[in-house]
């Protein structure tokens, strides 16, 4: 009988994570897997909603740290209601940005005391109207008082929360092709009041998540957005003067910050959500919420007014009545999913860095990149990085088991490419369901059979052997039902296509970004062993090269040092701290230092698969190295051109010595190593495999 979809994944998973159990329990040993059993279901944390408000206070004079050099000019427009704009200043009293800043208060002939109480606040510009002109002269007002590169729109009955400025001013610093950016509003209760509108063909607009949770995976990457709301928006400000400011003949509001992005678009620049730019929004504090009375009124008659402006640009936007969702927001572009066990981590291994850069590259292609991590856990910072990168990254509890998110998203997507032998097992057969539409790349990141293989081999565990034997039937039988397979090195493809000549198997190898070249050979020094310890093949290199190699080292040089980073460093690999000129840095974020100040790189892996991360990261840094055949294998290296190549320890030795005393042969490996890189191993040799296998 055959299962369903749902029970058959279940299935699989829960077959895939016995077995790779067993494989950890040899490798790592009992402690170190139930640390990693642990992490798995552990996870990390989901941030709950928090929103801060300044505490209550009765008002007393108080001043803004603001700037005489400007780099953001924060327009407030006033019109009553003194103590929401008490309140908003306060905000940014009590918590105010990294970025300098001037706030210009434009009081917009305030019925109430607030023109009194502006003028005993100090680093404020204020600027008193002598009639009341609406929020779009106001603003326009505001701005031609500003000084810095970029303006700010900001609603007086607004809460900035910490960190909002820089984050909306990030896009634009980043990015010339961006000119608008806004923040993610949300109501004081903590639910979502915008991130992003959504604009239809005959004019009416929405704003997208209203009422939602506002971690939910749907609100929290970058993207580009129909409009953003004029509560609190960002753009340069020569930019708004250009387009006039906000358009009057909106006034006295709404519909302006709607006209605002589509001719900022019309000006050829992108218009950005922003989630991590949050903003506390009092929805309709001044203008009142009844469409049919007040200011609010001149919603309905503007929508005309816009809609005949921008006709030919609507005939683009989706049909009123349209439920906006992600697969409907990026319509227009190639929507790819990437599955892999987990959130990559690029400052931790190779395979991350590789991930990393390959969904990078993908976006900057101009594709719509969803991440889905197999252990569906949100994992902080690596997760907003590819959110701030644009990608829709998915976790629980807000993304389901896979079959059922797929029933629901399946049918948007271009390509998939999923990773890992284990990952792929267990989601081909609801992709193959859900997403039949979709190419399917199976991604082995390294052959997994050719390490094991390795790895038992080296420890005459012939039970591993067995093992090995069966993680090769399973990663053949899922390259023979891939649409696509990739590996990252000549050697791997030759070996699958002499076992399966009628398979598809492409090269997609490791993915860097060449780094400007350090100091040179004087100004270097010590030996550098880069490699994450959840990795067995580096625990045996670490172990082999201090056991081995290092006293044959220390004996001709004395004053050698080995530097070793690496997550995850079990116990024996910390002592190794013992053996004199041997420091263990354990997890370090940043690696250009190390990568800068040490004179070589050494790969000493007696067993692996795959292009070794550790060799081109340091290639790409113009750092020279010092590898076994092994570690080198597929890579194209020749030794004394690009590598120093060593198969034994007394070889090994001899071959860090050499470069040791050589600043010629130091100089020609580092040149020659990086000019190898740019040609295999960039992102700029990748972008054609890329465009081919997951785009066309």
């Amino acid at each position: 009988m055959r299962l369903p979809t749902e029970a058959h994944f279940q299935l699989l998973r829960t077959l895939g994570l016995a077995r790779r159990g067993w494989l950890s329990l040899r490798t790592r040993g009992l402690a170190g897997t139930w640390q990693r059993l642990r992490q798995h279901l552990q996870g990390s944390p989901l941030p709950m909603p928090s929103v801060w408000l300044p505490p209550p206070a009765p008002f007393a004079p108080f001043s803004l740290p603001t700037s005489e050099h400007p780099h953001a000019s924060v327009v407030i427009p006033v019109h009553g209601a003194c103590a929401h704009t008490l309140r908003c200043l306060r905000a940014l009293a009590l918590h105010p940005p990294a970025t300098p800043f001037e706030v210009i208060v434009v009081d917009d002939a305030s019925p109430d005391d607030s023109l009194a109480r502006l003028r005993q606040i100090g680093g404020l510009r204020l600027h008193a109207r002598a009639h009341n002109g609406g929020f779009i002269a106001a603003c326009n007002d505001g701005a031609a008082l500003a000084r810095g590169q970029f303006l700010i729109l900001l609603n007086n009955d607004t809460v900035p929360q910490p960190g909002w400025l820089d984050a909306l001013l990030t896009p634009l610093n980043e990015s010339p092709d961006v000119g608008l950016v806004g923040a993610r509003l949300v109501y004081p209760d903590g639910r979502l009041q915008e991130a992003g509108g959504v604009v239809f063909a005959d004019g009416s607009a929405w704003n997208y998540g209203r009422g939602e949770h506002p971690q939910d995976c749907r609100f929290t990457y970058r993207r580009d957005a129909d409009y953003l709301s004029g509560a609190a928006i960002a753009l340069p400000l020569a930019l708004f003067r250009t387009l006039g400011g906000l358009d009057s003949r909106y006034a006295p509001a709404y519909y302006e910050d709607t006209d605002l992005a589509f001719a900022v678009r019309a000006a050829g620049y992108r218009t950005l959500y922003q989630p991590e730019a949050v903003v506390v929004h009092v929805e309709g504090a001044t203008a009142g919420t009844d469409p049919g009375a007040g200011v609010k009124a001149a919603q309905t008659r503007n929508r005309a007014v816009f809609a005949h402006k921008w006709a030919a640009a609507l005939t683009a936007q989706p049909a009123p009545g349209t439920c906006p969702d992600p697969g409907l927001l990026h319509r227009t572009q190639r929507q790819v999913l990437i599955i892999d066990a987990n959130t990559p981590r690029p400052d931790c291994d190779s395979g991350s860095l590789r991930l990393f850069e390959l969904i990078r590259t993908l976006r900057e292609e101009g594709a719509h990149v969803v991440f889905w991590p197999a252990n569906r856990q949100a994992d902080a910072d690596y997760t907003r990085a590819l959110q701030q990168l644009g990608v829709e990254c998915w976790h629980a509890p807000f993304a389901p088991a896979l079959p059922a998110w797929l029933r629901h998203h399946g049918a948007r997507f271009h390509s998939v490419l999923v990773c890992r032998h284990y990952v792929a097992r267990e989601c081909l057969p609801s992709l193959r369901r859900y997403a039949p539409q979709a190419r399917v790349v199976f991604d082995t990141v390294d052959l997994h059979h050719l390490r094991e293989q390795r790895q038992a081999a080296l420890a005459g565990d012939h039970a591993g052997l067995r093992a090995a034997a069966r993680t090769r039937r399973q990663e053949l039988a899922l390259v023979a039902a891939a649409d696509v397979t990739t590996v990252v090195s000549p050697v791997e493809r030759e070996l699958l296509q002499a076992a399966l000549p009628a398979a598809r198997v492409e090269v997609l190898s490791n993915l860097h970004r060449p780094a400007l070249p350090g100091p040179g050979f004087a100004a270097r020094s010590d030996l550098l062993f880069v490699g994450g310890f959840r990795h067995p093949p580096n625990i045996d290199a670490m172990r082999w090269f201090v056991q081995a190699i290092w006293p044959k080292l220390r004996h001709a040089a004395p004053g050698l040092r080995l530097h070793c980073v690496g997550a995850d460093a079990p116990p024996d690999i910390w002592a190794l701290a013992n053996v004199p000129g041997v420091h263990i840095h354990g997890h370090v974020p940043d690696l250009r230092p190390w990568l800068d100040g040490c004179r070589m790189a050494v790969a000493p892996l007696r067993v692996g698969a795959g292009v070794k991360g550790k060799i081109t990261l340091a290639l790409a840094h113009g750092l020279p190295v010092v590898a076994t055949p092994i570690a080198a294998e597929g890579m194209q290296l020749r030794d004394g051109e690009e590598v120093l190549l060593a198969e034994d320890a007394d070889a090994f030795a001899a071959a860090v010595l050499r470069l040791e005393q050589s600043p010629e042969l130091w100089r020609r490996l580092s040149v020659q190593g990086r000019a190898h890189l740019l040609r295999h191993f960039s992102v700029d040799a990748a972008r054609p495999t890329l465009r081919r296998l997951l785009l066309d």
